[in-house]
């Protein structure tokens, strides 16, 4: 009798557990997933924000091993997956310097456990190939979740913003067809949009707000931040104001309030509450328009290619307030969240998620990704 009837008869069941990590410039994004018989059975997640210009490229090591400790526990891992974005971060003077740091410090925290690096081929890839090709590894956590979408809508555009930026990424018939490979690219064919939930500083977002019947040019100084525009409307909580502000003081409303009116080199005694709301709202309008322009750029190309329609999937912290209001702004009429497929918590660090299925699906073979209580 063969060994896989033996075992479905006996009942035997072939669990693993698989760890993805997302490591930024801002933030390091972990997930644990655990597969039984190729059925996704449980997810755990876990998000640090480290901004490494600010605290160090050295702090890396030990929030990994903070992070891996967090949702680790004493489970025996089958393989780690790892995507980077770190590398951008001008903590390092070139991205091969970023790639191979957050390289070592991934094998230190991970001694005798295989490590596998996503490319923007959307290949899983040794730590020696990584390191030799250094540039294909940089900034490709979008494969991991154009991958992981891809296993659940076959033709769709994925729009996820996070706290930094927003990725727009075309998939077609089960397949990623992204145009760009690298960030550069992507800022030139509207893949990659720098606006995001949290850091963008709102001179970034807008040069000029109406204000008392007039336009009043903004200031240039990192007075205010997208996260500011968003607590104000009621966008996020004050717990998910994870990064830190930009006068390092608070995250209450009033606090908010205060450092946006900054913006127009007002205060808080300056102008009303009301005025205040209106100057975010204006922004929050124009940081919408920013993603749909790019949303526009990436339709125009995939949709000479498909006679279907094409629905958009949110992802990320902004998913709702920002993706969703982008993609209807340009008139998509079927807008879905991950967060249907996977819950809340994987929607918000996607990448991390996504890597981490596509080890084990080369580990076992996945029959369906979507996590059974959802």
């Amino acid at each position: 009798m063969r060994l896989n009837s033996l075992n479905e008869k006996r009942g035997c069941v072939e669990m693993i557990y698989v760890a993805g990590f997302d490591i930024g410039g801002a933030n390091t994004k972990a997930s644990l997933i655990r597969v039984e018989n190729g059925v996704l059975k449980e997810l755990r997640t876990a998000r640090k924000y480290l901004p490494l210009w600010k605290v160090g490229k050295d702090k890396l090591l030990d929030t990994l091993h903070e992070i891996t400790m967090e949702i680790m526990q004493s489970v025996k891992l089958k393989a780690v997956g790892v995507t980077i974005t770190a590398e951008l971060s001008d903590a390092y003077w070139c991205k091969r310097e970023g790639i191979n740091h957050v390289l070592d410090c991934v094998e230190r925290t991970f001694k005798n456990v295989p490590i596998y690096v996503l490319n923007c081929e959307g290949e899983l890839v040794t730590v020696e190939e990584a390191r030799r090709k250094y540039l294909k590894v940089a900034a490709a956590n979008w494969a991991a979740t154009a991958w992981m979408v891809s296993r659940i809508l076959k033709n769709c555009i994925v729009i996820d913003v996070g706290s930094t930026t927003t990725s727009i990424i075309p998939i077609l018939e089960g397949k990623c067809v992204a145009f760009g490979k690298n960030d550069l690219e992507k800022l030139m064919c509207g893949e990659l949009v720098y606006t995001g939930s949290l850091r963008t500083n709102v001179a970034a977002i807008v040069d000029k707000i109406p204000i008392r019947g007039n336009f009043a040019r903004v200031s240039s100084e990192l007075f205010a931040l997208s996260g500011d525009v968003h607590l104000i409307l009621g966008n996020i909580r004050e717990e998910d104001y994870t990064t830190e502000t930009a006068d390092g003081r608070g995250k209450t409303r009033l606090e908010a309030l205060a450092r946006l009116a900054r913006v127009v080199c007002a205060d808080i005694e300056m102008l009303s509450e009301e005025e205040i709301e209106d100057m975010a709202r204006y922004i929050y309008d124009k940081q919408v328009d920013q993603i749909a322009e790019g949303l526009r750029q990436v339709y125009s190309r995939l949709k000479t290619k498909t006679c279907e329609e094409i629905p958009v999937v949110t992802v990320g912290l902004g998913g709702k307030f920002l993706a969703k209001k982008a993609a209807e702004r340009v008139e998509f009429k079927k807008i879905v969240s991950l967060e249907e497929f996977l819950g809340v918590d994987a929607s918000i660090i996607a990448p991390a998620v996504g890597v981490a299925l596509m080890v084990a699906d080369k580990l076992v073979g996945l029959k369906d990704i979507k996590l059974q209580k959802f």
